[in-house]
């Protein structure tokens, strides 16, 4: 099902681009402006079997991209910007670069390309991360299956044995667990993906402490005037599956904490996985509750005016490691794809 998906989606952003479409649409759809959403930056070429590829792009498409968007009159923006320029009746359409979780490439490899083109960026960063106390349990599973040809998934419902001893039957086993726990309560998902890596011999906290900045590197990082630090949950939950006292502890305490060790304001947050079963109505009251300026989703789409009104529940465009070319790219920045997914509703908010 993924692959027919993603196949279809290039297909359509690829007609899109060829006939020109999103060229002579995007005065139309294109919105305000936008806010692109990247998760990690490296020159590493993905595995045969890398279900996360998604999540990956090069430093060089980086570079591209940013030259992109200024070609296409984009003025590049703060989030700190976003609410003046969403409630102004003209100017320019602006775009903000986010990066989601606290990757250590982001320092290494992001950074530089933000710098080298004096591209404003805003990093969400999540404290049990950057503690490497809270494990990032979608690269634990990658790394179950990758090291096992056979596996057992200890459903609590009961056991299931996967062959997983090809690139292609890991894929099929890693989309299996994964959805179906992704499906469910998370604190079942959380289980059942811990109980699989410890079977492994997988550690999750050293993968984390691997994969993510710890705060010395989040401080030095953040002494750079174009990043701007925003909160990303403490531990990384998908909040609507919670109680709203767990839930509003997420997010005050996430900012709380980056405040104490940053010794700066954080204004902006970012809900996590972010779509419609992990974020609504009472997350975006919190956000506003625990005094927020902006809390952005992974909903697609281009900003407009109305979303002025609508600060904690902004869309993105995610930059999808399987679509790394500029025209795919243009294609998305037209508003054409996410106003057809959304139905022609430009404000998506419910």
């Amino acid at each position: 099902m993924g692959d027919l998906r993603y196949r279809a989606i290039s297909a359509f952003l690829k007609a899109t681009h060829a006939t020109r479409l999103d060229k002579a649409l995007a005065p139309l759809l294109r919105g305000r402006g936008v806010i692109l959403t990247l998760h990690h930056v490296t020159p590493v070429a993905p595995a045969a079997f890398a279900p996360n590829a998604i999540l990956e792009i090069t430093p060089a498409f980086l570079a591209d991209l940013i030259g992109l968007v200024r070609a296409k009159g984009y003025d590049l923006a703060a989030m700190d910007e976003v609410p003046a320029r969403l409630a102004a009746k003209s100017g320019a359409p602006f775009a903000v670069f986010t990066l989601d979780d606290g990757y250590r490439d982001n320092a290494e490899y992001a950074a530089p390309v933000f710098r080298a083109a004096r591209c404003p960026f805003t990093l969400y960063v999540a404290p049990g991360f950057a503690e490497a106390v809270s494990p990032l349990w979608w690269r634990d599973l990658e790394e179950v299956v990758a090291r096992e040809n056979v596996l057992t998934a200890p459903y609590p419902e009961g056991p299931e044995v996967l062959v997983c001893d090809t690139p292609e039957a890991k894929t099929a086993a890693f989309k299996s667990v994964y959805w179906r726990l992704r499906n469910g309560p998370e604190e079942r998902l959380r289980h059942v993906i811990a109980a699989m890596a410890e079977a492994a011999g997988v550690d999750p906290l050293a993968r984390t402490r691997a994969l993510c900045m710890g705060w010395d590197e989040v401080r030095a990082l953040a002494a750079d005037p174009l990043c701007a630090i925003g909160a990303h949950t403490l531990t990384h939950p998908m909040l609507a599956r919670h109680d709203e006292a767990t839930a509003r502890h997420e997010m005050a305490e996430s900012r709380r904490l980056i405040e104490a060790e940053l010794g700066r304001d954080v204004r902006h947050f970012s809900y996590p996985v972010g779509d419609p079963a992990s974020a609504g109505a009472r997350e975006f009251a919190l956000a506003r509750a625990c005094g927020f300026e902006t809390a952005v989703t992974t909903r697609p789409g281009v900003l407009t005016g109305d979303h002025a009104a609508h600060l904690m529940a902004l869309p993105r465009i995610s930059v999808n490691g399987l679509f790394q070319n500029l025209g795919d790219t243009e294609a998305l920045l037209s508003g054409l794809p996410t106003f057809a997914q959304n139905r022609g509703r430009f404000l998506n908010v419910g």
